[in-house]
């Protein structure tokens, strides 16, 4: 499978990897955990600020507070030739913060948000401690 990215700057962009490492990571999720489903597939990244993840989270959440990633899977008709994953959002300050408290870089913690939300994307979750285990096993597998 091969995704398209496309990348939507809704924060500042300092601090923020370039747009073809988004790509990388996107593909290299999709490699290790769709195989052979689809030849292409789209995704949309929106880069977002505090209070916009806050607003989203919120909304499709009902958490009162920004989240690193959230993944919203695609919905589309039939008829549309084109597969679509969905999109993501990044809460920009949140994987920036995150990264520091947990003492790696932003970049690796930008990878971890991208390829995490493209699992959701592609029907993985840890709702519970099989799938957990499950998804995490891919996350390190895709990561290193």
């Amino acid at each position: 499978m091969k995704i398209a990215v496309a990348l939507q700057m809704a924060a500042p962009d300092d601090d923020i990897p370039a747009a073809d490492l988004f790509t990388r990571w996107a593909n290299a999720a999709a490699r290790v955990a769709a195989g052979d489903r689809h030849d292409a597939a789209e995704l949309a990244i929106r880069v977002v600020g505090v209070e916009e993840g806050r607003a989203l989270n919120h909304r499709y959440r009902h958490r009162d507070r920004a989240t690193n990633v959230l993944a919203f899977p695609a919905e589309v008709p039939d008829y549309v030739e084109e597969p679509t994953l969905g999109d993501l959002v990044i809460c920009r300050d949140v994987v920036i913060e995150e990264a520091r408290r947990q003492g790696k870089t932003e970049e690796a913690h930008w990878a971890h948000m991208v390829v995490h939300g493209t699992l959701h994307l592609l029907g993985y979750d840890h709702q519970d401690a099989g799938q957990a285990r499950e998804m995490e096993g891919l996350e390190v597998q895709i990561l290193d």
